[in-house]
């Protein structure tokens, strides 16, 4: 796919960026070549490659699920404007 200098000044108004004129050129050039890199790994087969989540094959290690905190539910409600059956009550923002 090969960008012109119309579609540059395009894009950068979409992207909200100012491309200089000196250097459209450079820009569509290099647009252009990564568009073409693209289309060269689309283009390959990867229906035998099987998807990974981590290039190492690295473990999440995991922590026992245990409470860390002790319960401050009634303190922080003391101190909080308006509350109700331990509910936190805020002022109403949607129609």
């Amino acid at each position: 796919m090969s960008l012109d200098k119309n579609d540059i000044r395009k894009l950068a108004v979409l992207a909200r960026i100012d491309v200089d004129d000196a250097i459209i050129d450079d820009v569509a050039s290099k647009i252009s070549d990564i568009l073409a890199m693209v289309d060269q790994m689309q283009a390959q087969d990867t229906s035998a490659v099987e998807a990974m989540a981590n290039p190492l094959d690295a473990v999440q290690r995991l922590r026992r699920d245990e409470i860390t905190e002790t319960d401050q539910r009634q303190s922080f409600q003391a101190i909080a404007p308006a509350t109700e059956d331990g509910l936190y009550l805020v002022p109403k923002v949607i129609d």
